[in-house]
This record gives structure tokens, C-alpha cells and sequence, in this order.
């Protein structure tokens, strides 16, 4: 039974990862940041040397690698998150692999883990690549933990752990630095109660030594990445925010911790020998310290809104684990791990339906629709029906289809957005001119491999353009006077009133003072397409 679980899990985490492989997708909101810092990598270019971030480059070094391999298509970023959702599956699994949590609950906490956080993470974001390199941080660092006192690879998991560790701080500050916190506070239990100070020591070296290794080559302007003299730059950090969304909301992890709380009240009879079961204490240590984590990265890094989603699968482990302490459920036998997995199935549910939705059940309901007053509504009224839409911008997503280039293989655009990329690659400046200077403030990044452009560099040149995130005034400045000097042939700008300054409207004031709008289509965006990218030349 052991040796069917153990392979089942890994078949789970693989299928889940690889389904998204073999898809098509309409264009992500926000993807066009992890195609730009794949390309630029891919390229060969330095960054802080040829472009400035406010965070570390780790979060595109999969992707570029992947390019390599594959070619700078946006596709190649779905199959490149694969591979980081494979890894951190296996991660998670190992880290309950080495708590010698019981086979049968371990499968049931990899099913959550891949439903609620690998299954809706098919494209690469910091968000979640930050988490990816914390779960093989902690994995290494497990292995490390309870590794037999002979063993040779024992300081070697160790250093792996460090290593991987700052990969997740130079990848996001916050999720890597809460990951970093977690580890301390692990390390910092096991050297207290064996009283052996060396384990802390060496990790923290291997974390310095890293973070040197990929600090000292690109040196020059990195204070662009903690926003040094960017004013004005505030930080994220509230704790009034912290507290506030933890008391008002957060019901998930006030449920979970409740839950905790009440069954370490009844499974724990003796607390010093608790505190001296080095297992328990570590498992209980790194589930709290998980939950921490999803309290404060959901305030800090806000966008998507469900980026700390991975608690789930820590704390279902941690209480089913303690459940079993207390009750008589025999997690070797078939029948309890088999209830278990049904339970996870139906309680993500909601992940995998709309698949079965979209591709099993086709067929829907079927109903004729009337007019009135340019508004399209259904003539029956019924729970799907009873409101009408009011957005005459939106674009269904049969309206929507794939450009003919190949950065777009497999990415559905709507429609008057592939025809506004069809003209402007149809435009005789685009067409004749092999050395266009081009200013892309738009989400079609991967147009710098067809037109071809060639990128803009400099120390200060910044990866993206979202005022107050990825640029600052002096940025923004900085573009205004290339504007007012025509350094431009082309410029492209996306224009979106519903968002603060995404891209600077002052660059768009410059644009409409110093350049002509020779066209103007609608941006790749759902569910909001009230927005548009505007074409501009010289005068």
C-alpha cells in the first residue's frame, strides 16, 4: 500500500502540473511582466545593469531557461510553470516524507495541495514562484532535520536549504523573508533543545554566501531593488493592515487556527514532553509558522487575491495528522484514505468543475435573446439570466482568437486586439524599418521578437512600468523628455482609466502633446476590455 500511495502521489503532482501544457489560453492579465524578464535574461542581458526591478531576478530564471529550450513564445511560460508546480509538489511531499507523516494522510494533503494551489497556477508569477523555492527551502531543510547523525549528505541538505531559501527572498523581499523567519525559528528549536548552535551558523552562512554570489556581479544600481532613492515609495508593510484582515476576513485561518488550538488542548497531555518531541514540535512549528506567512503575505503581496492560498494544505496535513492521534481511524488501510481523498475532491470541487463544464458538459442552456436599448438580454428569466449585462465593452471568449505569430502560439486575444496587431505589424514604418527605437507601455511585450525591436538598456531603465510598483517619477521623467525630444519612432501605449497610473497617464499627456495617434485598439484584458492600446508616431 505504501509503495501504490507513494507512486500516486507522484503521478497526482505530475498530471495536475502537465494539464495545462496541452491547453490553449486567453492572454493573462499581467503575463506580459514574466515574458519582458524571461526575454531580457534569454537575451543575455545583466540585470540592475541593463534593466532595473524593484525585486531579485530569480523569479525569471525557469522561464528563461525555458526559452532556450523552447523559444521566447508565451506558451513556453505555461510549460515552464509546470515544471516549478512539479517541483513543488515534490517539495511538499517531501517535507511530510520526512515529518513521518502516515502515507494515506500524506496522498490526501498532496490532492489539496495540487487542487487548491497547483491546479490554478499555470503561469509564472513572483507571487507564487517566491513559495516554490520556500517548499524546496523547507524540504532540504527537513531532510536536514531529522537525517541520521551519520549520514553524509546531512550538512549538504543543509546548505541546500540556505540556498534555496535565498532564492525565495531574491525571487519576492516578503514571502522570502517570512520563509527565511520560518527556517531561523526551526533551526533555532533544534539547536536549543540539543544544544548545538553549528546547524544555525552554517545556514546562515549559506544564505550570506548566496545572496553574495548573486548580489556581487551585478552590483552598480541595485538599491533599485529595496526602491532606494525612489521617492515616493511607502512601504507595504502595515500591521494595522495585518491585523485588519486577519480579524475582518481571514476566516479560513482563524477556522484553522481554532481547530489547532482545541486538538493540541486534548492530543498534548504532558508540554515538556511535547517541547522535547523534536517531530511534533517541528511539525507543529512550521504549520504555525505557515499560517503567519498567509496572514501577512495576503497583505502584502495583494494581487492576486488568493496568493497565500497554500495554507490549506499545511494545516489539513497538520489536523488530519492529529486526528489520527486521537481517533481510531486506520490510515493504512484502504478505506479511510480512500473516504479521505473523496472528501478533498468534493471540498475543491469548484477547481475543476468549470473544466467539466466547459468540456464535458457542453451543452448549457439554450434560450433566444431580444434587444432593448442596445442591451442583449435573454427572454427567458431564471438564476443565470435575471441580470442583464450593462459592460458593452466586454469581449465573450468566443469572440476571442490566437494572432498569426509565433510569440502568441496558443494565446487567444479578443478579436479587435489581433486585428490591431495585424495593422500595426502591416504598417509601412513597421515594415521597412529594420531599426525602429520602440517604447512598448503596453501588455503585448512579445511584440519585441516580431516586429523585431531591440530593448532599451541602462541601469535605470526599469523592467516595467507600473508607477509606484516598477517605476517612480524619476522613471517617468526620464521617459517624458525622450518623449518631447521624439526619441521615438514608435511608440505604444496602453491605456487604462480604471487603473492608478498602471502606466503613467503623464506619459500618455506627453505622448498626446508631442506625437500623432495613428490607431488605437482594444487591450488583451478580461473581464474588464475597458481599456485600449494606443499606436503613436512622430508627427
Amino acid at each position: 500500500m505504501k509503495r501504490i500511495l507513494s507512486s500516486a502521489e507522484i503521478l497526482v503532482i505530475v498530471i495536475i502540473a502537465m494539464i495545462p501544457v496541452f491547453a490553449s489560453f486567453p492572454y493573462r492579465i499581467n503575463i506580459f511582466l514574466s515574458w519582458e524578464g524571461a526575454y531580457r535574461l534569454y537575451q543575455g542581458q545583466v540585470p540592475y545593469k541593463d534593466f532595473g526591478m524593484p525585486v531579485g531576478y530569480m523569479y525569471w530564471v525557469i522561464p528563461a531557461f525555458f526559452f532556450k529550450i523552447f523559444g521566447p513564445q508565451l506558451i513556453t511560460l505555461v510549460k515552464a510553470q509546470a515544471f516549478i508546480n512539479i517541483l513543488s509538489g515534490l517539495a511538499f511531499r517531501s517535507i511530510f516524507r520526512s515529518l513521518g507523516v502516515e502515507p494515506g494522510i500524506r496522498f490526501a494533503a498532496v490532492l489539496v495541495f495540487c487542487l487548491s494551489y497547483v491546479f490554478g497556477n499555470y503561469w509564472p508569477w513572483y507571487n507564487n514562484t517566491v513559495i516554490a523555492y520556500e517548499l524546496i527551502g523547507l524540504a532540504f531543510l527537513m531532510k536536514y532535520l531529522f537525517a541520521a547523525a551519520e549520514s553524509r549528505w546531512k550538512y549538504v541538505y543543509l546548505v541546500a536549504s540556505g540556498f534555496f531559501i535565498f532564492c525565495s527572498f531574491f525571487t519576492k523581499q516578503d514571502g522570502g523573508g517570512l520563509a527565511l523567519l520560518i527556517c531561523l525559528a526551526l533551526l533555532g528549536y533544534s539547536a536549543l533543545t540539543e544544544k548545538k548552535w553549528l546547524s544555525l551558523g552554517i545556514f546562515i552562512g549559506a544564505v550570506l554566501i548566496t545572496g553574495l554570489a548573486m548580489i556581487l556581479p551585478v552590483t552598480g544600481t541595485f538599491g533599485y531593488w529595496f526602491n532606494h532613492g525612489q521617492p515616493p515609495h511607502s512601504s507595504r508593510m502595515s500591521i494595522s493592515d495585518i491585523i485588519g484582515d486577519f480579524l475582518a476576513a481571514s476566516q479560513w485561518l482563524k477556522f484553522y487556527l481554532f481547530i489547532i488550538a482545541l486538538l493540541l488542548l486534548v492530543a498534548v497531555k504532558n508540554w515538556k514532553q511535547f517541547w522535547l518531541n523534536k517531530q511534533q514540535m517541528i511539525f507543529t512549528l512550521l504549520t504555525l509558522g505557515i499560517l503567519a506567512q498567509a496572514a501577512i503575505f495576503q497583505v502584502t503581496s495583494y494581487v492576486p487575491v488568493d496568493n497565500n492560498i497554500f495554507f490549506h494544505s499545511f494545516a489539513f496535513v497538520f489536523i488530519i495528522s492529529l486526528l489520527s492521534l486521537l481517533l481510531p481511524i486506520p490510515f493504512d488501510s484502504w478505506k479511510p484514505v480512500i473516504v479521505c481523498a473523496a472528501g478533498v475532491l468534493l471540498w475543491w470541487s469548484h477547481t475543476y468543475w468549470r473544466y467539466v463544464q466547459r468540456f464535458v458538459l457542453k451543452g448549457g442552456e439554450s434560450y433566444t435573446t431580444m434587444t432593448h436599448e442596445g442591451h442583449t438580454y435573454a427572454n427567458v428569466v431564471n438564476r443565470n439570466t435575471y441580470m442583464i449585462g450593462m459592460d458593452t465593452t466586454d469581449i465573450s471568449l468566443n469572440q476571442w482568437r490566437v494572432p498569426n505569430l509565433k510569440s502568441f502560439e496558443k494565446i487567444m486575444v479578443p478579436n479587435p486586439t489581433a486585428d490591431g496587431i495585424e495593422r500595426l505589424m502591416n504598417m509601412d514604418l513597421v515594415k521597412n524599418n529594420k531599426n525602429l527605437k520602440v517604447l512598448n507601455m503596453s501588455e503585448l511585450t512579445p511584440l519585441a521578437a516580431e516586429i523585431p525591436y531591440t530593448l532599451e538598456t541602462g541601469p535605470e531603465y526599469p523592467l516595467w512600468f507600473h508607477k509606484g510598483v516598477g517605476m517612480f517619477d524619476k522613471e517617468t521623467n526620464m521617459f517624458i523628455n525622450r518623449i518631447q525630444n521624439k526619441h521615438y519612432d514608435l511608440v505604444l501605449f496602453e491605456y487604462i482609466p480604471y487603473l492608478n497610473n498602471f502606466y503613467p497617464f503623464k506619459v500618455r499627456e506627453a505622448l498626446q502633446a508631442n506625437y500623432k495617434k495613428v490607431d488605437a485598439f482594444v487591450a488583451p484584458r478580461k473581464p474588464s476590455t475597458d481599456a485600449w492600446v494606443e499606436v503613436y508616431v512622430k508627427p
